[in-house]
């Protein structure tokens, strides 16, 4: 087993609790089921959204969908001219068997922000 760290981001239409929880869930759903991965897998999450967003922490949904376990991080990110709005991103710190190559997961209109990473779609 190696550790690696998975990179994901994902998007939403508005500063709503529900929206962040929700597209938070299918972000980490993504990087789990992509990579094979348990809770047991994870070492840690660090979750950042940029500065438009504030209703809801993104670790509320990782914790709700039973990553209570795992440690868990929320950071803003930079405000910086013409960034893409309403982005939730994610940094998952886990074991993957060997072999195994590590899939990113890159959602909504986030897709724009890694076209480099091959299978991030």
């Amino acid at each position: 087993m190696r550790l690696f760290a998975l990179r994901g981001a994902t998007t939403v239409d508005a500063d709503e609790r529900s929206a962040i929880l929700q597209a938070t869930e299918a972000l980490m759903r993504a990087l789990l089921d992509r990579n094979g991965l348990g809770a047991d897998d994870l070492v840690s999450c660090l979750f950042t959204l940029t500065p438009d967003l504030h209703a809801e922490f993104p670790a509320v949904a990782a914790r709700e969908m039973g990553l209570s376990s795992v440690p868990l991080m929320c950071a803003q990110e930079l405000e910086v001219p013409g960034a893409m709005p309403r982005v939730i991103r994610v940094m998952v710190h886990c074991y993957l068997a060997e072999g195994r190559q590590p899939q990113h997961a890159y959602l909504g209109e986030a897709a724009r922000l890694r076209l480099d990473l091959e299978g991030a779609q």
